[in-house]
């Protein structure tokens, strides 16, 4: 599939992916992806990051750069072309107050007040912020422009303790969980209500043209998204259950097909909490650097689709390959990391299938 696919196109991917929403799609769901430069001439720039755009350069104009780099792009498999504005994780923290600091690399927040008390400290929904006001033009635009050619996805808003350590700073906030464990509680519902509102309001954007994808290669005609507690690798599954799960649990509930984004081993010990929180839909699995990749990590996989939950993997096609032998294709979704071509994608797809 090339970019702008037609309703034909459109048709078969909505069947398929509401199919392996509901669990009744027979094989796992594949994205692969190609890259065709331009013949002549240079992309204009259109940073990973959309947050290093001037924020006077018109939203329209923005949008403009980034369709130029998706139409040297190809699509295959159960690949769709998608785009969303990538402000860095967790930009619910800009939204709220913190100050925002952007690179050609990446994009953390840190507090606007350092010496804050915490009892002083309180996260709340902010119509007239300067981020949230790009986000929301930036998505408008993107929406606009494409309609139902392309899939706009949703900024990433973040995890509740994340944003919170944005604001307290990550070392600071390992000694809230012991000093002010009642303020930590209080600010993680501050920033759950203001979450919801971010997420509500930019669903109402897309999803009526688009359906709804976060910032990773999902897609629903629902509300969808990923969510995270990346700070969750440094404290343990009590502190778990009391910080982060009521979050989660009142997000699950408050979308159509919530997954988690389970980063890194030292989140293996809260899986069985993720797993028993009934709404939740499914796990995207990041081994996580200078460890072996998604394929060997076979047991946990199995203890995500024992659970009836599904799977969402980075791979490369070696490793969709070997999954798939080991624990059968149903209910996970690949992205093959690799670009291919044409040709190699029709292969993989029937390797995988087989």
């Amino acid at each position: 599939m090339n970019p702008y696919p037609n309703e034909k196109d459109r048709a078969r991917l909505e069947r398929d992916w509401t199919a392996w929403w509901a669990g009744e799609l027979e094989r796992p769901l594949v994205m692969m992806y190609g890259i065709e430069p331009p013949t002549s001439g240079a992309l204009p720039y259109a940073p990973q990051f959309a947050s290093n755009l001037p924020l006077d350069l018109p939203a329209d104009q923005a949008i403009e750069r980034y369709d130029a780099q998706l139409r040297t792009m190809r699509f295959y498999g159960d690949a769709f072309p998608r785009w969303w504005p990538n402000f860095g994780p967790g930009i619910v923290a800009g939204f709220t107050g913190a100050r925002v600091h952007s690179t050609e690399e990446t994009v953390w927040f840190s507090p606007a007040e350092e010496e804050m008390p915490i009892a002083d400290l309180h996260v709340r929904y902010d119509e007239t912020n300067v981020w949230w006001q790009r986000v929301q033009a930036l998505t408008r635009a993107a929406v606009e422009r494409w309609g139902r050619r392309v899939i706009v996805g949703l900024t990433d808003l973040g995890g509740n303790l994340d944003i919170l350590a944005s604001f307290r700073t990550s070392q600071q906030l390992l000694l809230d969980l012991y000093d002010a464990p009642d303020e930590v509680a209080r600010l993680t519902r501050e920033i759950t209500r203001a979450w919801l509102r971010y997420y509500d309001e930019l669903a109402a954007i897309v999803q009526p043209v688009c359906g709804t994808s976060p910032w990773a290669p999902l897609w629903s005609p629902g509300r969808c998204y990923i969510l995270q507690s990346d700070f969750s690798y440094m404290i343990s599954p009590k502190m778990f259950e009391r910080f982060v799960l009521p979050d989660l649990a009142e997000c699950c509930a408050h979308l159509d097909h919530p997954f988690y984004h389970l980063d890194g081993k030292g989140q293996l010990p809260h899986l069985d909490l993720l797993l028993a929180l009934k709404e939740l839909r499914g796990i995207q699995w990041v081994p996580g650097d200078g460890v072996p990749p998604p394929e060997e990590w076979l047991p946990v996989l199995q203890r995500i689709r024992e659970a009836g939950k599904l799977c969402q993997l980075t791979v490369t096609p070696a490793g969709a390959l070997k999954i798939v032998h080991a624990l059968g294709g149903k209910g996970f979704a690949f992205l093959i990391q690799n670009p291919l071509r044409a040709t190699d994608a029709a292969d993989l797809f029937k390797a995988i299938l087989e």
